[in-house]
């Protein structure tokens, strides 16, 4: 446990890094169910048949495969299925994946007794899942990048936010006062010590890297700026370090470039019905 009595939190942060650099971290009892299904999927000798049945046994994933299996992005003929096996075997491992992470960094935060914490952790999940949605969408449409892993890179980009809510109950000073020295010291120390301890792939962990270092090529072309664009064009800004000043200014940006022929605010409206039903598959 630390001791944060004599500490800022720049030291705090770096502090918790070592901890994941160790492999000390202890995660929350939901988180760790989560990952146990990841390190299964990961497994290359895992079949179908046993990631459907690991699926099974966790209901809330189960119900997010179905949806998702069902959502605009991945059921192009519109028939609609309610068989476990047949929503994994159409998604496909990748995308199994990724959702076996949603359920990991959505319950890293664990049960913060805090109501304060609690209402940053749901608005965080938002955030993530319309930063998720919009990367899937930009991916294919604008950087063309490869949406499942632009989905996947989504899904992790606040898992170091997270992680940060559930030490709070530890050290309450982590969620106190202003909140810029966790988007300028913070995020990018402890999240990249979670990747690497999640094993993350490199190029992922490379692409969330650039969105904490915040630097949007225009027009966007890699896996980072697919992550900026979508991160600039959520409607729900992230609590960690948006003041309210700038959040009233969160789902308008200043953005628009030509896209193949077609401007960004056209591919969007087009793309919107995608999104929304990415978002209740992830929600």
């Amino acid at each position: 446990m630390l001791d944060s009595a004599a500490m800022d939190k720049s030291e705090l942060y770096r502090r918790i890094a070592e901890e994941a650099d160790r492999g000390k971290l202890v995660f929350p009892t939901s988180a760790e169910l989560g990952l146990r299904i990841k390190r299964a999927i990961d497994d290359p000798d895992c079949s179908m048949e046993q990631a459907a049945k690991l699926v099974q046994a966790e209901p809330l994933l189960a119900a997010r495969v179905v949806a998702m299996a069902n959502s605009v992005a991945y059921n192009r003929s519109g028939r609609e299925i309610t068989d476990l096996r047949q929503a994994v075997a159409r998604l496909g491992f990748h995308t199994l994946r990724s959702l076996a992470m949603s359920l990991l960094v959505k319950q890293m935060a664990g049960q913060p007794s805090d109501p304060a914490h609690r209402e940053i952790a749901r608005r965080l999940w938002e955030h993530t899942a319309h930063v998720a949605a919009l990367s899937h969408v930009i991916a294919r449409r604008v950087t063309h990048q490869d949406p499942e892993t632009a989905l996947f890179a989504g899904i992790l980009h606040e898992v170091a936010g997270f992680y940060l809510i559930s030490r709070a109950r530890e050290i309450p000073e982590l969620l106190e006062g202003e909140r810029d020295d966790w988007q300028e010291n913070g995020e990018a120390v402890v999240g990249a010590a979670l990747l690497k301890m999640l094993e993350v792939p490199e190029a992922v962990a490379a692409a969330i890297g650039e969105l904490w270092q915040g630097f949007l090529a225009i027009p966007p072309v890699s896996l980072g700026d697919t992550l900026l664009l979508a991160e600039e064009l959520a409607p729900v800004p992230s609590p960690l370090y948006w003041t309210p000043e700038k959040a009233t200014e969160a789902g308008t940006p200043q953005i628009e470039m030509a896209v193949d022929e077609e401007t960004l605010s056209g591919i969007l409206a087009e793309s919107a019905e995608e999104v929304q039903s990415l978002l209740r598959a992830l929600q």
